[in-house]
């Protein structure tokens, strides 16, 4: 499947065009996606070899610098966070209900990538960008204690990051809750 990801966001979606061609044309990469979200950004999402991902990005990241907004390059990235990422992911609505919510794409997938691998949670909904105003949020389940280890951990790469919003950890959600989400 996938060996790396690199997710680029751009402030400019003419320059997040040229920025993906770019990407493409510096080192041996494949495009995930490549798309304008809200409100008027540009997101990349690259696959290759860690070492290939890297150069891509960094070309980019040097390239269009006064148009990146975030960016992220991920080695390994968990099978989970690749499923939700592509809607494929089938979270039980049961245990505990963590939140964290980013101002960036690029955080978000790497919150996600880090809470996954930080306890035994698992994502019940990841939603990136669109419709959102450029925001992402990560919904986690599982035992309250791993729940919020993993909010835990999230919540400090996108604080370190200076791009989380807000994050929550609801122990035993209403049934009503959960039928809404």
């Amino acid at each position: 499947m996938f060996k790396a990801i690199g997710v680029i966001e751009l402030k400019s979606i003419p320059k997040g065009v040229e920025a993906t061609d770019a990407a493409l044309k510096s080192a041996g990469v494949q495009v995930v996606a490549a798309h304008p979200s809200c409100p008027g950004k540009y997101e990349i999402i690259l696959t290759g070899s860690i070492s290939n991902v890297t150069a891509a990005v960094s070309h980019v990241l040097a390239k269009f610098e006064g148009y990146v907004i975030d960016s992220s390059i991920m080695g390994r990235i968990d099978e989970q966070v690749i499923k939700a990422l592509f809607g494929t992911q089938t979270g039980e609505r049961k245990g505990s209900l963590g939140l964290v919510e980013t101002y960036s794409a690029a955080t978000t997938i790497k919150a996600a990538d880090i809470a996954v691998k930080t306890a035994r949670v698992e994502i019940f909904d990841l939603r990136v960008s669109r419709g959102m105003g450029g925001k992402g949020v990560i919904m986690l389940t599982g035992e309250v204690g791993d729940v919020t280890a993993a909010v835990q951990a999230a919540s400090a790469y996108a604080k370190q990051s200076g791009q989380l919003s807000s994050e929550s950890v609801i122990a035993a959600p209403h049934a009503e809750l959960w039928a809404q989400l």
